[in-house]
């Protein structure tokens, strides 16, 4: 065997070996009380004598221990070190962006969260127009009928869509002919990845919305509201801008579409 030969099955090897641990690491997620040796061998498809020597070159650096003399394994110290380590300031990352969308735009970009059954703004950039829309971090807004709400929604499956409305608009819930309208418009938003508020939450504000996961699974969303006065003249302006941010924010790679 020459030595180039020899350098590509030892490589070929050491990434098999490193893909292995992770699932062995992968599968004790969530087990707080450990799993054995011939658990995890069924969850990863493994020979237990396999998973067996895997499991204590982990244990050497920490990343698993021993739940206790009769439990098994479970993760150990050393990964929620690494964890803490690898945790991304999301607000921090995220702010140039809005900066720039605001830059772009002349308008205020708002940044929120969902959490449970509402928005909640956690930043926001001033628009630099004498008339200008603004909210205030901490604020919480409703889903069904704000920009960022109904792009939100429209990450979420149907069946949650419907409680959503029967709690925010029942009268759109329970009349068939709205709900199908209403139906159509998220299923564009899904195929566009823009929402819009058409003077529909606040009288004399429209807005264009953005939503997307970060890796931990916490779902925001981007919104640009402006008086409706300008927004009909600009929503041209407003959705490429917010499309061009979206697809850049996207790329980082931290954060997902979907």
């Amino acid at each position: 065997m020459t030595d180039a030969v020899k350098s590509n099955d030892d490589s070929r090897s050491g990434i098999q070996v490193i893909a292995r641990a992770a699932a062995i690491l992968r599968s004790l997620k969530n087990e707080s009380d450990g799993l054995s040796l011939g658990q995890i061998a069924d969850r990863v498809n493994l020979p237990r004598s396999t998973v067996q020597r895997i499991v204590g070159a982990l244990q050497t650096e920490r990343l698993v221990i021993a739940a206790s003399p009769d439990r098994g394994i479970r993760l150990g110290p050393e990964i929620g070190a690494l964890a803490d380590s690898a945790r991304i300031d999301v607000l921090e990352m995220l702010r140039p962006y809005l900066v720039e969308l605001a830059r772009r735009t002349k308008e205020t970009v708002d940044l929120a969260v969902f959490r449970s059954k509402r928005l909640v703004f956690v930043d926001q950039i001033p628009g630099t127009h004498r008339l200008r829309t603004v909210s205030f971090v901490g604020e919480n807004f409703p889903l069904c009928d704000t920009a960022n709400g109904k792009a939100c929604l429209a990450k979420l499956s149907d069946t949650q869509i419907l409680a959503r409305l029967q709690e925010e608009q029942p009268s759109i819930a329970e009349n068939a002919a709205a709900l199908r309208t209403y139906k159509a418009e998220i299923e564009m938003i899904r195929s566009t990845g823009i929402a819009f508020d058409r003077d529909q939450h606040t009288d004399g504000i429209s807005a264009v919305g953005a939503a997307f996961y970060d890796l931990q699974g916490d779902l925001y969303a981007i919104s640009v509201p402006t008086p409706s006065a300008r927004f009909h003249s600009h929503e041209k302006l407003l959705i490429n801008e917010l499309s061009r941010t979206l697809a850049l924010i996207v790329a980082l790679e931290i954060f997902r579409a979907n």
